[in-house]
């Protein structure tokens, strides 16, 4: 029953950290292109990359944080439908080019954010 509360717990964190990081930058840059789902799906990349490599190469850490963080909480907090929705929309708004853009930027960049996460995490380790 524990991973239950650990996964319920790190998604109600990782939701508050999504609206709050993707309110946040879309304030600052505007909504023409979606900086504020770029930003936390290239984070939650990254993140997800290093926590899982760390909880990896650490295993004296307890087994629960594989519940809470990555499944949890970077499960709450990355916007992969968001993301389609919103080159859905740029396609549909005539911002084509943006929105291709925007994904390919997204898939290209996010991966590397994973690699980067996954080296980060073996160093640290």
């Amino acid at each position: 029953m524990t991973k239950y509360w650990m996964v319920g717990f790190g998604g109600f964190l990782g939701s508050i950290a999504r609206f709050w990081v993707g309110s946040y930058i879309t304030h600052r840059t505007g909504a023409r292109f979606p900086y504020g789902t770029f930003v936390i799906n290239i984070s939650g990349s990254f993140l997800i990359g290093l926590i899982v490599t760390l909880l990896a190469e650490r295993s004296r850490w307890s087994p629960n944080l594989l519940y809470l963080i990555p499944i949890g909480f970077i499960g709450a907090y990355t916007t992969f439908s968001t993301f389609e929705l919103e080159a859905f929309r740029g396609v549909r708004s005539g911002y084509a080019f943006l929105a291709l853009l925007y994904v390919i930027l997204s898939v290209l960049v996010g991966y590397l954010a994973v690699w980067l996460g996954v080296v980060t995490g073996k160093t640290l380790a």
